[in-house]
C-alpha cells in the first residue's frame, strides 16, 4: 500500500523537526564537515549527535564520507539547502510581521 503524498511530506517534516538536525543541515550547507567539527559547533553529547546524524542519513538527505579515520557528512543534494533558505525567508517575514504588530500595540497603549 502506497503512502499518500501528504503523509510522506508530514513524515519528512517530522524528521526535520529536531533542533540538532536543523543545525547539522545548516552547517553542511557549505560542503562536507567532519564529525569532530560538528561536535565543536553543536553543544550536544557525541552519542546524541551520532543518533541525529543516523536519522538524517537514513532519510537520505545527508551522506557520510570516510577518509581514513575521519568521517565527514555532506548534504545529499542542494534541495535541502534551498529548503533551509526558504524557511529562513518565511521566518524572517513572520517575525517582521510580529514586530510590526508589537510596535502597533505599543503605539496604541501610548495613545490611550
Amino acid at each position: 500500500m502506497q503512502v499518500p503524498l501528504y503523509q510522506a511530506k508530514a513524515e519528512f517534516f517530522r524528521m526535520l523537526g529536531h533542533p540538532v538536525r536543523i543545525r547539522v543541515l545548516e552547517l553542511l550547507q557549505n560542503g562536507p564537515v567532519p564529525v569532530r567539527d560538528l561536535l565543536a559547533e553543536i553543544d550536544v553529547e557525541a552519542s546524541n549527535l551520532s543518533q541525529q546524524l543516523a536519522v538524517l542519513r537514513r532519510s537520505g538527505i545527508v551522506i557520510s564520507i570516510r577518509d581514513g579515520a575521519t568521517v565527514s557528512y555532506a548534504l545529499a543534494g542542494g534541495d535541502v539547502a534551498d529548503l533551509l533558505r526558504a524557511a529562513r525567508r518565511i521566518l524572517t517575514e513572520l517575525l517582521a510581521g510580529q514586530s510590526e504588530l508589537l510596535a502597533e500595540l505599543r503605539q496604541t497603549s501610548v495613545e490611550r
